[in-house]
């Protein structure tokens, strides 16, 4: 049988040769030879026919063709080893493989099950079949892991003259091992012909360096060895994830298809660092089972850590005088890393009584499925029947503002120290916060930019609050004396007090986001606040609506401080604690607690239907602002008719021109004159841009009939008067 091979070094690993039932196959005989070493004149070899010619014509050697071989003959055949004088004294059966071709080679292909995915796929698919027939099946470990051949490679191994060869050195560079074995093969008579070729070996992605496959003893946790309750890993993992909460929820799929897939898992590596696996072994791979062995590791770990077990004359020091050392062998092998994490839960929760176990979340990566998330799932079920977390948060990638690939050499990387150091960690954060982080999330300097406004926008909202809030007296007020615009607020505090619970539970921190920060810019900043500052600068101090406009902003610091603590946690520790240098941290506080009274989903409605005049009075204005026919709303005293009878009765009982900011309003149930401004989606509202009559106040710049009617402050209206009164002022 003739194989082909560009890896010579792995015929001391050959334990069959495969072939394919879909390949014809011939005996051929060779007629004459050119060469000085292979095949001589008269000897028979069996090819694929399709390769014969061209196998033949490559080693200079005349044939013929003597007879076809059928695939169930093949299959029969039990071959000796090319280098069974050395040592490899065992049969070599053929195996149909469908990996087999008649592309390139001979059509058999040499398998080494030490050195190959698919040989070694295809020897133990046929290893039961195998023991039937006497064959061992039993896989060899011919190469250490330092490259170099031991003693399941005879004549190549370290008793071998010249000691043992090599495949690969520590540089990667090619070591003698090709060369002596083809000098073996030729010394045989059985290498068929040699040529040249540049072997294009997979390298290591971290050094660079040409790898090597080959079979090494490994420890294992089994995924299907029953636990003796009737349960395996495999089950207890894929029940967890069944009970474990994903977000996204493509997350639990993912994980699933993993776990239902996955071999056992490979403990050991066999690297120069790590945490070792302590435990003895015999020949056989037995383990030693010995309590006072176990104690006396641990003692030594917890004095003197995991290099204990690497310490001189440890072996002696752990066995003690009651076990065999001969028979027990040390343990070198270090633990799968991820091992070491998927551990982390219990040095870390569990040792803490400040702490719970399982976590309420992990949070990490998308590729964490197959690392963290994974192994911390199957540790955890393997010891504790369960997963460590009741939820699994994954997240994406960072991108640059064109979705690539960040890179040095590109110029395209936006570093967190740097965003931070320019604009502070909290922008930072609300950039994580604002994205939909369950994909891969972009960032530059244009999008960073867009949440530094946001964040200036969502922190003057909060200062302005707090300058407001110096005022305040910490005074409650009965929610049925609070006037609509207050109650308003409130039944909007209590309708974001819903979604924010809702989101966070969901971590959904992008909606949250959006609604805090709409919420403050539009409904505060340019709405309530925007009204209410004529009350809070020039309402006396015992006016009920100014007291009521204080009694909400307060909930409302409260409520948006609170909400983004864990978003913000810089920024809303320095607000809080500006509020009260006796108050305990932000981050110690609960979510305020919204009464259920608060919702009024019928003043809503209402109020919807006041905004919606109170827009096309606005638009109005812009316009002769614009136009400069006023500089300030307050010079305005508009005619507004409202065709709509629902409308209409939205306004009665208010002071609309408040609410417009201007200093006085008519509100006529008619359609306007035709020349009058109307909004394309209000046709039923239009507006008469008229000027304010009357004397401008001094102190609130509103005109009034009125300003003057006191003496002793004859330039403010008489609302202001009373107010600088009960301040105090004299005129």
């Amino acid at each position: 049988m003739v194989i082909w091979t560009t890896t010579p070094w792995t015929i001391p690993g050959n334990r069959a040769i495969s072939f394919s039932a879909r390949v014809a196959y011939g005996l051929y005989e060779v007629t004459a030879s050119e060469n000085e070493f292979g095949p001589r004149s008269g000897e028979r070899l069996i090819f694929a026919d399709k390769l014969a010619e061209e196998s033949f014509s490559k080693a200079k050697l005349q044939y013929k063709r003597i007879c076809d071989v059928p695939a169930r003959t093949l299959s029969s055949i039990v071959c000796a080893h090319p280098l069974k004088d050395l040592g490899y004294d065992f049969p070599v059966p053929l195996l149909d493989g469908d990996h087999v071709t008649d592309d390139a080679g001979t059509g058999f292909v040499h398998t080494a099950p030490s050195h190959g995915r698919e040989d070694f796929e295809a020897w133990t698919a046929n290893a039961r079949d195998l023991e039937a027939r006497g064959i061992s099946s039993k896989i060899p470990f011919p190469v250490d892991d330092a490259g170099y051949y031991t003693e399941d490679a005879p004549g190549f191994g370290p008793s071998a003259e010249g000691g043992a060869a090599r495949v690969l050195d520590d540089n990667g560079k090619k070591g003698d091992a090709n060369k002596r074995v083809m000098d073996a093969l030729i010394a045989a008579g059985n290498l068929f012909a040699r040529g040249r070729i540049k072997h294009e070996y997979p390298h290591s992605w971290r050094s660079k360096k040409p790898v090597i496959f080959r079979n090494t003893p490994q420890w294992f946790v089994h995924m299907d060895k029953d636990f003796g309750d009737g349960t395996t890993l495999r089950s207890r993992a894929l029940s967890a994830i069944d009970d474990t909460r994903f977000v996204p929820a493509a997350g639990q799929n993912r994980l699933r298809a993993m776990i239902e897939g996955r071999p056992d898992w490979v403990l050991s590596r066999q690297r120069a660092w790590g945490v070792p696996i302590c435990v003895f072994a015999d020949v056989e791979g037995n383990v030693l089972k010995d309590e006072e062995v176990n104690a006396r590791i641990l003692e030594a770990f917890e004095k003197e850590g995991a290099d204990a077990w690497f310490a001189a004359g440890a072996k002696e020091r752990f066995l003690g005088n009651s076990n065999d050392a001969e028979k027990w062998q040390m343990v070198t092998d270090i633990l799968d890393v991820w091992f070491d994490s998927g551990s982390t839960h219990t040095f870390t929760l569990e040792d803490r009584p400040d702490l719970k176990w399982p976590a309420d979340v992990y949070l990490e990566g998308s590729d964490q499925h197959r690392g963290w998330f994974h192994s911390s799932l199957l540790e955890s079920c393997a010891t504790r029947g369960r997963a460590p977390y009741d939820a699994v948060v994954t997240h994406g990638f960072i991108m640059d503002e064109k979705g690539e690939k960040m890179s040095k050499s590109k110029g395209n990387v936006t570093a967190p120290q740097t965003v931070m150091n320019d604009a502070g960690a909290d922008i930072l954060r609300l950039w994580v916060m604002s994205s939909d982080y369950a994909e891969d999330l972009r960032v530059g300097k244009t999008i960073i930019q867009t949440n530094i406004d946001a964040y200036r926008k969502i922190r003057n909202t909060i200062r302005w609050m707090l300058g407001t809030l110096a005022h305040d007296k910490g005074k409650e007020i009965s929610y049925a004396d609070l006037p609509e615009l207050e109650k308003l607020m409130l039944h909007r505090l209590f309708e974001l007090d819903q979604l924010v619970r809702k989101a966070y539970d969901e971590f959904d921190f992008k909606r949250i986001t959006r609604a805090l920060t709409d919420f403050a810019n539009v409904e505060l900043s340019a709405f309530y606040f925007d009204i209410r500052k004529d009350t809070l600068y020039c309402d006396a101090p015992s006016s009920l609506k100014r007291r009521s406009a204080l009694h909400v902003i307060r909930k409302l610091f409260d409520s948006l401080v609170l909400w983004f603590a864990p978003m913000m946690p810089f920024t809303t520790e320095e607000a809080w604690l500006s509020r009260d240098p006796n108050a305990v941290s932000v981050h110690l506080e609960q979510f305020p607690v919204v009464p259920a009274e608060w919702s009024n989903e019928a003043l809503a409605e209402k109020w919807k239907k006041v905004r919606t005049v109170r827009r096309a009075v606005s638009g109005a204005l812009e316009i002769e602002r614009k136009n400069k026919r006023i500089g300030s709303s307050l010079e305005a005293a508009p005619v507004v008719h409202v065709a709509d009878p629902e409308l209409l009765k939205a306004l009665e009982g208010l002071d609309f021109a408040e609410i417009c900011i201007t200093s006085a309003i008519t509100i006529l149930g008619a359609s306007g004159p035709a020349d009058a401004f109307r909004l394309d989606d209000v046709a039923t509202v239009s507006v008469e841009p008229v000027l304010a009559e009357g004397t401008k106040c001094a102190r609130s710049w509103r005109y009034t009939a009125d300003v003057g009617s006191d003496p002793d402050f004859p330039d403010v209206s008489a609302r202001d008067a009373a107010a600088l009164k009960e301040l105090g002022f004299a005129s």
